[in-house]
């Protein structure tokens, strides 16, 4: 089964052929440590590993850089407000970058490197940049690049360059700016010492720090080669980040410098833009300290597909929940058979398997794939009630839920009881006990027990359970 995805330049879907064998190379964008990530930002990231997830899946072999962006004007300004040597600002937020990986069950990249250690092959890349005079110092001292020498710039955003450099100024030196604006960009920021306080590297163009569009280039180039299999990123990294990256990239290799892009889309949150001075602006922390899971936030992010706009809301969060409980009773009443007939499974996963990988092959369409797990839980399910799967046949089941694991990230496997204080799981075996003898006090008694040490006892397919509220 061929894998096909949406190519952003192309702007048609694509068979997936590496450059090399089965070899993938894949950049994708990382975090720019002057803060805690956000939910957007995860929705992407998200999309990232079930992206890479899914190459492995069908027989890849994926070696992904993930950049952390350690210099930039935002950072900076953070630094000298708050007084702070460069690393000593960013190193929180980036080990709390990694912390918040783990808890979306986020793989690990091959390579996180850091801006700041590509100094020199960002050098390396703007002096080449100037001998082809695609480059040249502006009359601030800062080295830009010049787009109307490179004749392609706009193929990746597909936006009209003309009419957008009307009233456009001739240079951009900040890190980012508006579509409405197309203009030389800078590769290297001359040294201003109010703007940058002490921190500035040398360069053979004089004192000063690497623009942002910059970094990416060296790092990918530097880690993956001069061409790449695919780039990845939020759509708001197509222009001008993205399209700055191919310009400056061929101009200094002379060769294609990726061969598929691939954009998630925006996050809102209650249909708005998140904002801080709207409310609805939240960090994964933020999450977990209204009681969600790091599962249940990874199960909401995952629902839209990539290329739709995802609406984030607490209701959604609770709906995850409740759609991770349901795969949860289901794997725990797998886990409990121990006799049965055995019935027909093999045909039920084997039809399972072929709708999940055709799905995942069109453009990663997850919802299609998430349809086909629910509907083997509910065909699973009546044969469970039917006394039609015997040991043998749950753990084919179980196996399968393994296998597409591998891609979703979210199948909770653990056996809840593990938990749980013995003494309550006694009183809800006691609670059973009553209410088959009709001891309706001691049933209440031992119910009061359980609810007042923070549990709740649910009722599932194979039995009551206990819950933490």
């Amino acid at each position: 089964m061929k894998l096909k995805l949406y190519n952003t330049e192309t702007r048609q879907q694509e068979e997936i052929v590496p450059l090399e064998d089965k070899k993938i190379r894949m950049y994708t964008c990382g975090p720019t440590v002057y803060n805690f990530a956000h939910i957007g930002n995860f929705r992407t990231y998200v999309f990232e590993d079930l992206l890479r997830r899914t190459l492995k899946y069908f027989g890849f072999e994926v070696t992904q850089v993930m950049n952390i962006t350690d210099v930039e004007d935002k950072i900076l300004k953070g630094a000298i407000h708050e007084n702070k040597k460069l690393k000593e600002y960013t190193e929180p937020y980036e080990k709390a970058f990694f912390e918040d990986l783990e808890t979306l069950e986020i793989e690990k990249a091959e390579h996180y490197p850091a801006a700041t250690d590509y100094i020199p092959q960002m050098i390396e890349i703007i002096e080449a940049l100037i001998k082809k005079d695609v480059a040249y110092r502006g009359g601030d001292e800062s080295i830009y690049f010049s787009i109307k020498d490179f004749p392609s710039y706009g193929r990746l955003s597909h936006l009209n360059l003309e009419d957008l450099k009307t009233g456009a100024s001739e240079r951009v030196g900040t890190d980012e700016y508006e579509k409405e604006n197309v203009a030389d960009f800078v590769l290297w920021k001359a040294y201003d010492p109010k703007r940058d306080g002490e921190i500035f590297w040398e360069s053979p163009f004089g004192k000063g720090r690497p623009g942002w569009h910059i970094e990416c280039s060296a790092m990918a180039m530097s880690l993956l080669g001069k061409t790449i299999d695919i780039h990845v990123g939020g759509v708001d990294n197509i222009f001008p980040h993205h399209e700055n990256e191919i310009a400056q990239s061929e101009a200094f290799s002379g060769k294609p410098f990726v061969k598929h892009w691939l954009h998630s889309e925006h996050l809102l949150v209650d249909h708005k833009k998140m904002s801080k001075s709207l409310g609805n602006f939240y960090t994964l922390r933020d999450l977990l300290e209204k009681g969600y899971t790091g599962p249940e936030v990874r199960y909401l992010l995952l629902t839209a597909h990539y290329r739709m706009q995802l609406n984030f809301t607490m209701e959604g969060l609770d709906a995850a929940r409740s759609s991770l409980e349901r795969l949860s009773d289901f794997v725990l009443r797998l886990q409990k058979i121990e006799t049965g007939k055995e019935g027909d499974v093999d045909s039920i996963i084997n039809k399972t398997r072929e709708n999940f990988k055709e799905a995942l092959a069109d453009d990663l369409n997850i919802s299609a794939a998430l349809a086909a797990l629910f509907e083997m839980v509910r065909k699973i399910n009546h044969l469970c009630d039917e006394d039609q799967l015997g040991k043998r046949g749950t753990e084919k089941v179980l196996s399968f839920l393994h296998e597409i694991d591998v891609v979703l990230g979210f199948i909770p496997f653990e056996k809840p009881d593990l938990d749980i204080p013995k003494d309550l799981l006694e009183a809800l075996r006691k609670r059973e006990e009553a209410r088959k003898e009709k001891n309706w006090a001691e049933a209440d008694k031992q119910r009061d027990l359980i609810t007042g040490s923070g549990y709740l006892i649910e009722d599932t397919p194979s039995g009551p359970r206990l819950k933490k509220k």
